[in-house]
This record gives structure tokens, C-alpha cells and sequence, in this order.
């Protein structure tokens, strides 16, 4: 609760010294940095800890923009104590290890968890081992 209290106290007062230069956007600001003091209350690991998470998520989303396989947009990415989560959809299996690969990448990251569905990669129906063979009288029966 003491945390809370300094986070929001920290928030307020720089809310504060933005209000000589921004007007409106105070009251934004003050209500964000009463909800981020509130999160920070409640959320178990520290602040520092936090920060690292919020930077890993920030670092990797910005990379998916980047990349040509990965669309950033379709995918959401959740860090908790340096392990990330990967949710959304991908249109191939390449883009989902492509997305893991990149996600890995990023510093303090220990491992990389996807629940990402893949929604365009069917797999190619086999080709057929033999050609049908016709009736040995060289006529095609057709059903009923």
C-alpha cells in the first residue's frame, strides 16, 4: 500500500507541474497516474520488475512491425517476470516461430509462450499413390 501511495504521490506531483503548460491534459494524467498507482499496489512483483516488462512488450511489438512475416497487429503480447505470452492469430505455422524467434530475442526475456492460433496453413491434401484404375471391360459403370 506504501508503494501505491508514492506512485500516485510522484504521478500527481508531475500532473501537477504539467499543469502550468497543458491544461486539459491534467485531468487525464492525473486519473492514468492514480490507475497506475492502483496496478502497482496490487500487482506482486516490484516496480523495477514492472518497468522491465512493460520495456520487453513495448521492445518486442515495435520489432513485429519491422518484420514482413509477423503482423504486429494480430498479435498481443503479455510479459510477466521476463516470460512472454503471445496471443492472437498468424496466417502460417513460419510466422508464429518467426514471431517466437524475435520474441526470445529481447533482453530479460527466459521464455516464450505462444497461444497463438494459426489460421491459413492447411495442410496440402497428399497426392494420390496410383492413378484409379478402369474396368477391365473398358467401361465406366455409373451409379444410381
Amino acid at each position: 500500500m506504501r508503494k501505491c501511495l508514492k506512485v500516485s504521490l510522484i504521478l500527481f506531483l508531475s500532473a501537477s507541474m504539467a499543469a502550468c503548460t497543458t491544461g486539459g491534459a491534467v485531468a487525464t494524467l492525473l486519473v492514468g497516474g492514480v490507475a497506475a498507482g492502483y496496478y502497482v499496489g496490487k500487482d506482486k512483483r516490484d516496480i523495477n520488475t514492472i518497468a522491465q516488462d512493460a520495456t520487453t512488450t513495448s521492445t518486442i511489438k515495435s520489432w513485429y512491425f519491422g518484420d514482413k512475416d509477423v503482423k504486429a497487429f494480430n498479435i498481443n503480447v503479455n510479459t510477466y517476470q521476463g516470460v512472454v505470452t503471445l496471443y492472437g492469430t498468424v496466417d502460417t505455422k513460419e510466422a508464429e516461430m518467426s514471431a517466437m524467434k524475435i520474441a526470445a530475442k529481447a533482453k530479460g526475456v527466459t521464455k516464450v509462450i505462444s497461444k497463438l492460433t494459426v489460421i491459413n496453413d492447411a495442410p496440402i491434401p497428399a497426392a494420390p499413390t496410383q492413378a484409379p484404375v478402369p474396368p477391365a471391360d473398358g467401361f465406366i459403370e455409373e451409379l444410381p
